[in-house]
């Protein structure tokens, strides 16, 4: 795979100068304060707005329907709570007016809730299908103090969907998150997902986008106690026309925390287009971080698009570990070679290689039968485009 960064890497070490982010981390709840994006912001330059279906100006009332399944273990209550509960929108306020918009005009919420010290015995399972029409939705994960879960959300259907999911990690908790974006080729997802981790907390996410005609989700993390630790893996694979776009943010606003991010995209069909913006934050007085994040991108066929930006701000001499890396190519030439020459077909060397590309993201799924399907889906599209 030959690598070329396709967008310069954002630095702003902010040493001896007062420390002022680019990257914001406010938001707010009322889309008012957000004006109409018109393509031209730095936050919506990527993203094709005539194909959001009018989330980004919504002036109607929301008609779409899903059906929502989720199967808990014994131990973990499933709410549904209205506007007023006062666990709703802790983790984080909309950045942008699309999520404001969502989190303006839900009306129920669902809580899933981890009680303290609980070790699920299986994982929790959310399958939302949607039905048509456009929805706002609402969702909380609250893993209290030393539980352990893993939870596997998967996102199946049709119609215009956006929303926050917020991730409470408490003291001492670990949770795995697997998100699977599988929605029909005419559907549209714009998500915000917030994660709050506390001390000596542990938060692996793991989101693989395969399905959708735009998909636009914005991982954020931030900490709540010392020893914290975030690990976000995502695979991507954008076929025609479709657009995949991951802006994820990690605001180490506390010392002694870690983070990794490693996102792997594919893009194969006419039109295709794969956005990864990946920001991170050092903050002022922190010591002892440690932060690399890492997007690598293989394109299949000429007529695709990727647009990747690693940002990192560091306002403090004291960090452990910060570094970040973008590449994006064609396959090797030379591994095609090598494999073909020892008898294997060249199609089968293509797939070959791509299955090993996603090999090491699909192995942090600690379910194998979750594992296969997603190399299944991976090469149902492979096959589509040979």
């Amino acid at each position: 795979m030959t690598t070329t960064n396709t967008e310069p890497k954002a630095h702003s070490h902010g040493l001896g100068q007062i420390p002022v982010s680019k990257l914001d981390t406010h938001g707010s709840s009322d889309v008012n304060d957000f004006p109409v994006p018109n393509g031209r912001e730095e936050e919506w330059r990527f993203t094709p707005l005539r194909r959001l279906k009018g989330l980004h100006d919504w002036k109607g009332a929301a008609d779409g329907t899903d059906e929502l399944v989720i199967d808990a273990p014994e131990g973990v209550t499933v709410e549904k709570v209205g506007r007023d509960d006062e666990r709703l929108g802790k983790a984080g306020l909309p950045v942008d007016r699309v999520i404001a918009q969502a989190y303006s005009s839900f009306e129920q919420a669902t809580v899933i809730t981890v009680p303290r010290s609980l070790v699920a015995d299986k994982a929790i399972t959310i399958d939302r299908k949607g039905l048509g029409g456009t929805a706002f939705e609402q969702m909380v994960i609250d893993v209290q103090p030393m539980a352990e879960a893993t939870i596997i959300m998967t996102a199946t259907g049709t119609g215009v969907r956006a929303g926050t999911l917020d991730i409470h990690v408490g003291e001492g908790a670990r949770l795995t998150l697997i998100n699977l974006q599988e929605q029909d080729d005419d559907a549209v997802e714009v998500g915000q997902h917030n994660a709050r981790i506390g001390k000596d907390a542990s938060f692996k996410s793991v989101v693989i986008t395969l399905g959708g005609d735009l998909v636009r989700l914005s991982p954020r993390v931030s900490y709540e106690g010392r020893g914290g630790n975030a690990e976000l893996y995502g695979l991507y694979f954008a076929g025609d026309d479709q657009h995949h776009e991951h802006r994820s943010l990690i605001d180490h606003n506390l010392s002694h925390t870690r983070s990794r991010v490693d996102y792997k995209g594919a893009l194969s069909g006419a039109g295709a287009h794969t956005v990864w913006i990946g920001d991170v934050i050092i903050g002022e007085g922190t010591e002892g971080t440690d932060s690399y994040e890492h997007n690598r991108n293989l394109q299949l066929t000429d007529d695709t698009r990727v647009d990747s930006v690693p940002n990192l701000e560091i306002f403090t001499g004291e960090v452990q570990g910060a570094g970040h890396a973008s590449a994006s190519g064609r396959l090797d030439d030379i591994h095609l070679f090598y494999l073909c020459s020892r008898g294997i077909p060249a199609e089968e060397a293509r797939r070959l290689i791509i299955r090993g590309y996603f090999l090491d993201i699909v192995n942090r799924i600690d379910d194998e039968d979750l594992r296969d399907h997603v190399m299944e889906k991976v090469e149902r599209k492979l096959a589509a485009h040979e």
